[in-house]
């Protein structure tokens, strides 16, 4: 769950959007809860009141036989009415007095909710003992005129702080009206009313959420694609220019940096093909010039030194050339195209051997990376004795590792080994070491298809690691083993492996 939260926008937008929907729900019921509350106690007294005054009419009225009957049918699961002959002048008396009430069952009222509900009734007064002991040393009061506006003598008392409220009306022959007010507390505000409509708020805007979060990832995953492609040297389409105008400015900006990267490429491989092709003239005629020096020493020397000057010219060229990523990026299955390079090697007469591993598809530019490879054995023989060559899948990345027997690469020198026409072997001769861009051509190679070289010396040798991410568009292809290839069946069998898929 953690990790999906920090990995996908669409999870994060949700994520806010809901917890947003939260806090403004919890502070609107914060803000609204007591008011509301209020509202309802105002317009429960307030109908209690009116009840009073109406029944206290009907008594100064009503035969005294259908008295009883008619208090009866006027109380409500918050009201209770009843007459008695004398006053009460004690109030913490009355208020023990209105609690019995309340204790008694109705007569002339049905409670449709319990009766739906099921379960047994719940008393209106769940702790009788103490509301009849609260509100201790508050006496009776009485209303001001025009609220109660009826000539009968009245006074009130509250008990339960301010839920109960009772009243004591004197009626003209005497008797004495009781009347008494008790509100429940009311019940959480978190009902499965408000859990159905918070539930389906949540739904509807976590659809909304993940339809927009959609459209914003959908050009960022593109966007990020494109990067990585671009990054290993792809030739790539435009980017549709569409959606928010975020969207647009930041698809325009990457298609600019693409064309733009592009043409500084084209223009240097331009320019050193130029450079190349205007050495030749002169290289030409200085080779023509040397042969016409008599001292043969000198004339060797001469025709030496305009040999390797033309040798350098050709690879500065080729370097450039291969840098430019013409070549078309394809899926292969990896190992097919390392097992045919050391087939070639081995067929060759060195010692070369290829490891079968876990056998990978992947994107790439085949003749490029079967360069690198290549320089990578070659140099592995000259200074190695011999070349192991393997293939692994670990972290997320491909590697491609030749192994050798020689003594490594000084640590202060594996930088400097792929600067181009370096070479640890101090002379300059073809045979022991060539012209000295092998490694600066397999590292840019590398680098184009978004990896890079590396060099490991142990105890056995020394290993020159091809480090590629492993391509999201490429798959694993089922099948696992590890075996030498020696026959030359499977060497030819191998070598038609490498297949465009």
């Amino acid at each position: 769950m953690i990790r999906l939260w920090t990995r996908s926008l669409a999870a994060q937008f949700i994520g806010f959007t809901l917890a947003a929907l939260l806090v403004s729900q919890a502070i609107a019921f914060v803000i609204s809860w007591q008011e509301h509350s209020k509202a309802l106690d105002d317009a429960a007294k307030s109908e209690f009141f009116s009840r009073t005054r109406t029944m206290t009419r009907l008594m100064s009225t009503a035969d005294p036989k259908t008295r009883e009957q008619s208090l009866l049918a006027s109380e409500t699961g918050d009201s209770r009415f009843w007459l008695t002959d004398e006053d009460t002048e004690d109030a913490s008396s009355w208020r023990l007095k209105a609690v019995q009430q309340f204790s008694r069952p109705l007569e002339n009222f049905v409670d449709l909710v319990q009766v739906f509900s099921g379960g047994p009734a719940v008393p209106q007064i769940p702790d009788a003992t103490k509301v009849a002991s609260s509100n201790r040393g508050e006496d009776w009061r009485t209303p001001i005129q025009n609220l109660w506006a009826l000539p009968q003598p009245v006074k009130y008392v509250y008990f339960d702080g301010s839920r109960g409220y009772g009243m004591v009306i004197k009626l003209d022959d005497g008797k004495w009206l009781n009347a008494a007010f008790y509100l429940k507390q009311p019940g959480g505000w978190w009902t499965s009313t408000s859990l159905t409509s918070l539930a389906l708020t949540a739904f509807i805007l976590a659809l909304i959420g993940v339809l927009v979060a959609g459209r914003i990832a959908s050009p960022l995953r593109n966007l990020a694609r494109s990067a990585e492609a671009l990054g290993r040297g792809e030739n790539l389409p435009p980017l549709p220019e569409q959606g928010p105008e975020e969207i647009r400015r930041t698809a325009s900006a990457f298609n600019q940096m693409q064309a733009r990267l592009h043409r500084f490429i084209e223009d240097r491989t331009k320019m050193l093909a130029a450079i190349g092709h205007d050495l030749r003239t002169p290289l030409t005629s200085m080779r023509l010039r040397a042969e016409f020096v008599r001292d043969e020493d000198v004339r060797t020397k001469m025709l030496a030194t305009i040999e390797e000057m033309q040798s350098m010219t050709e690879a500065a060229i080729a370097f450039a050339r291969g840098e430019s990523t013409e070549e078309e990026t394809r899926p292969i299955e990896l190992g097919a195209l390392i097992g045919s390079i050391c087939d070639d090697q081995e067929d060759l007469g060195r010692p070369v051997q290829f490891v079968q591993g876990e056998k990978l598809t992947f994107r790439c530019r085949p003749e490029g990376l079967r360069r690198a490879i290549r320089n990578l054995i070659e140099n592995a023989v000259r200074y190695g004795e011999e070349a192991k060559v393997s293939l692994r899948h670990r972290d997320g990345n491909v590697e491609i590792v030749v192994q050798d027997r020689g003594p490594g690469i000084p640590e202060m020198m594996k930088e400097k080994v792929f600067a181009p026409f370096f070479r640890l072997e101090a002379s300059r001769n073809k045979e022991t070491g060539g012209i000295g861009l092998g490694l600066s051509i397999a590292r840019a190679v590398a680098r184009q298809h978004g990896g890079d070289i590396v060099f490991k010396t142990g105890n056995d040798g020394m290993q020159a690691i091809i480090s590629l991410p492993y391509n999201v568009e490429g798959k694993e292809v089922a099948g696992q083993g590890r075996r030498l290839w020696s026959s030359p069946s499977t060497k030819r069998q191998a070598a038609k492996k490498v297949a465009i898929q």
